[in-house]
């Protein structure tokens, strides 16, 4: 489930039917997912729901997991943004209640990933999402070529993100380091009012380079 309230319109009725009657979560921040839940079904009582935090830097808390299972409680994981379990903490949630023999049910919903893709004019038929980028010298730069032989040489759309204070400074890293002829796509904001979703060849790019906001984006690399 995302929890960015311009983007709720494009939540399944079944994404929104568990979030009335689940009381169990797993969550990336408690704040906004409680807001979320409020901003969904107005008439929820979010003190009488169960809520743990996925946080980075700490383990998660499977026992707890178990116990709610186990106890037959209904559980979901909610995402921050996109597609939870997909470049996203809730994966590790899942594989335990796979572990558990316990039924995994995907919510229809918005994949950032998939919509940027779709949106991009890129092959689709072959592609790979590689995550982020490492964050310094020369190893980035060597990421981008790599990345980029690989959409020349086997038609493979390439698809990776970024911290989004990072994006201005990705951009120009493909731009110095990617052929003239190689077509990239900036995505952000997908599905908000102010969505930038444009692909250009890295040529073009270099004669209009955008100033992009810190939101989140996904950035793609093609033939």
């Amino acid at each position: 489930m995302p929890i960015v309230p311009e983007a709720w319109h494009t939540l399944s009725p079944e994404a929104i039917a568990v979030a009335q009657t689940c009381r169990h979560f797993y969550v990336e921040n408690l704040r906004s997912a409680r807001r979320f839940l409020k901003g969904v079904f107005p008439e929820k009582v979010i003190d009488d729901c169960f809520f743990e935090e996925m946080l980075k830097d700490e383990p998660i808390r499977m026992q707890l997991l178990r116990d709610w299972l186990r106890a037959g409680h209904k559980v979901a994981v909610v995402s921050e943004a996109g597609c939870p379990g997909v470049a996203d903490p809730g994966a590790l949630v899942v594989a335990e209640a796979h572990r558990l023999d316990a039924m995994v049910i995907p919510l229809v919903g918005p994949s950032s990933l998939l919509l940027a893709l779709m949106a991009s004019g890129m092959n689709g038929q072959a592609f790979a999402f590689n995550g982020y980028l490492p964050v310094k010298a020369p190893e980035r730069g060597q990421k981008i070529r790599f990345y980029e032989q690989r959409a020349i040489k086997d038609g493979q759309t390439q698809l990776f993100i970024e911290t989004p204070y990072r994006n201005n400074a990705l951009l120009t890293d493909l731009l110095q380091q990617c052929q003239p002829s190689t077509r990239i796509c900036i995505a952000q904001n997908i599905g908000l009012p102010e969505a930038l979703i444009q692909t250009k060849s890295a040529a073009d790019w270099k004669k209009n380079i955008p100033d992009l906001p810190k939101a989140p984006a996904v950035f793609l690399l093609g033939q």
